[in-house]
Parts: structure tokens; sequence; C-alpha cells
């Protein structure tokens, strides 16, 4: 008879009773590690130089979004969101993904991955955080240990691709330096000095685009690391799925 295989959540102690944590399989230094994901952060308008910050709140005004009240902001999503599938599932034709690096603490540490944060752009105009719970939020498999990227953070360059009617182009591009470093945004997250809480992933803002925004039938995000010479990538199709009303 084969033994039942450990509960992940349990193991972890990251479980809240009557939740669904979703289980993930991540891929780090060629071993799986199967965790769960019982706390989904959003982090908005994180870019050090506020002229910057401006700019891609001018993106979003010209969408019709309102200007925040302060930067910056954390929106707190359900978990169950988030998602490794190669495709995604969007009510009509007006969202879009951000590429974002993902603080993922887990039962082995703080790790870091790429994300995207799928945005439903019409309800946005209407509610942020409505329009962010709307959409799944996809994440990549594989991660890399913090403490292996922590003394070059800065010159890590995130990227994104949109595909859009069969024309594939560079949606946006930047160092980190342009962002709030790891360690100060998870300080104004959490109000004082400490460290994220196990089980909890935390998207950490974005880069503003190059164009329009607008979105696509694939979006693809990298991370790319010149001093160790590797890359984390993610891509994913998304369905467009017909109004009703």
């Amino acid at each position: 008879m084969t033994a039942a295989r450990p509960d992940p959540c349990a193991v972890e102690g990251t479980r809240p009773r009557g939740a669904h944590v979703p289980q993930l399989d991540f891929d780090i230094g060629g071993a799986t590690l199967t965790a769960c994901v019982d706390t989904l952060i959003i982090a908005g308008w994180t870019g050090r130089d506020r002229s910057e910050v401006e700019l891609h709140i001018a993106e979003l005004e010209a969408v019709g979004v309102k200007r925040p009240a302060a930067v910056p902001c954390f929106y707190r999503l359900g978990a169950s969101l988030l998602t490794q599938a190669p495709s995604i599932d969007v009510t009509g034709r007006h969202s879009s993904g951000e590429a974002e690096v993902v603080l993922l603490s887990l039962a082995g540490g703080l790790y870091v991955g790429v994300g995207s944060d799928h945005t439903d752009r019409k309800v946005e105009a209407y509610g942020v955080t409505v329009s962010k719970q709307m959409c799944p939020k996809p994440i990549g498999r594989e991660l890399w240990a913090f403490r292996d990227v922590e003394s070059h953070w800065d010159d890590l360059i995130l990227r994104s691709w949109t595909t859009r009617q069969g024309s594939r182009d560079l949606y946006q591009e930047g160092a980190l330096v342009r962002m709030l470093a790891a360690h100060d945004l998870v300080e104004r997250y959490l109000g004082r000095p400490g460290l994220l809480p196990a089980g909890t992933a935390m998207y950490c803002g974005t880069l503003a685009v190059i164009g329009a925004i607008g979105g696509g039938e694939r979006f693809e995000i990298e991370l790319d690391d010149p001093l160790m010479k590797r890359t984390l990538r993610h891509s994913y199709g998304a369905r467009c799925l017909e109004m009703a009303d």
C-alpha cells in the first residue's frame, strides 16, 4: 500500500480554514516544489522615480482610471486567481497583461518569479480592485532564490511582448532600478521592517508600456539576469469570451 503524499499546505502551515488555497508546482534549481499560496498581493505604482509613476498614472487616466489616493498601494486579491495554465479566459476584449516580478515567501525562504497582473481595463475605470479581481493572475513555474539576486537586484531586466492579430511586439522593457527595491516594498506593505509571511505572493508593480495600453491573443514575460546569464520566462494565451448582454 502506497503511503499518502503529505499535504504541502499542512506542512507549511498556511492553509486557512474554509478557504480555497491553490497548490502550485515550482521549479527551483532543477527540483520541483509543490507549495500553497494563500495570500495574493498586487502592489501598484511602485516606481522609484515619481515622474515615471506619473507617466503610468497618466496612461491609466487616459483609459478612464482614477488617480490613486496614495503611492505605492497594495491590492489584496483572492489567491485562487493564481494560475500556471497555458491560457486564460477573459470576458470581452478589454483586458491586457502587465509584466511583474513576483516575490514568493515559501517554506524554503523567499523566491523570485515572473507573473502578469492581467486586468480588465474597462472595469478598471469603475474600480481598480474589482478589475484586478476579475482576471486570472498568470505566474511562471521557475523560481530563483532571492538571496542569489539580492546584491544585483537593480540590474535585473523585465520585458514583455504582446501578440495582436499575429504581430508580436515589444510591450515593456526596463531594469528593476526603476522600481522600488524588494525590501523597501515589503517594508511599506507590512508597515515595518520584516519578512513576508509564508504562503504570500506579492506582484511588485510594472513598467510603463511602449506605445498604448492594449491586450492581444498572447502575452509573454521575461526577467533577465545579465550578471548570472539566465532568464525566467512565462507566456500564456488569452481567450476572449463574448459578452451575452
